[in-house]
């Protein structure tokens, strides 16, 4: 099912890129197993845009992929209460989730802390009660990892990975 466009003609780079892609090509990753999975996970998509930071986007978006396939799960509650050294070992198994393994790493059993104790470990929840953009936005703003520009692009990300439409917004 087409997801209805949105503007994105306020942001430039990695994300633009793969909004373009998907409008031509039907895929935003590249890797259509990767977008199915971006699309049934929310904490997925969320962690998706935190990676999206010094590697290429599309790099970025399918790390939640690749951690999940090495752990079995992308439980944040497990996630959260895994020891930070192995969690971090497994994190830089080649190909490394990011780049940047151990910052990223630890950034995401942060998340993974803050999902579990406000948001029953789901992502979802941040945004799953109707809050319009610039609220889903401050809530995202308020994780390690997300200053105000990339938590105004979570819009975009919900938008185009089917977890909400922001087109009539």
């Amino acid at each position: 099912m087409p997801i209805p466009p949105l503007d994105y003609g306020d942001l430039e780079g990695g994300l633009v890129r793969m909004m373009k892609r998907y409008h031509a090509e039907g895929t935003l990753t590249g890797d259509p197993e990767a977008d199915a999975y971006l699309r049934a996970d929310a904490n997925a998509a969320l962690l998706g845009l935190l990676y999206d930071q010094r590697v290429r986007a599309e790099y970025a978006f399918t790390g939640p992929h690749r951690l999940r396939d090495r752990l079995g799960h992308l439980d944040m509650k497990r996630i959260a209460a895994m020891d930070p050294d192995a969690f971090r070992s497994l994190f830089a198994e080649p190909p490394a989730v990011h780049r940047f393994t151990n910052k990223m790493a630890d950034t995401t059993q942060q998340i993974a802390r803050i999902l579990t104790e406000k948001y029953d470990g789901d992502a979802a929840h941040l945004w799953n009660d109707g809050a319009d953009a610039a609220t889903v936005a401050r809530r995202v703003q308020q994780l390690p990892g997300f200053g105000r520009q990339k938590a105004a692009k979570m819009k975009y990300v919900l938008h185009y990975f089917g977890h909400r439409d922001f087109s009539e917004a």
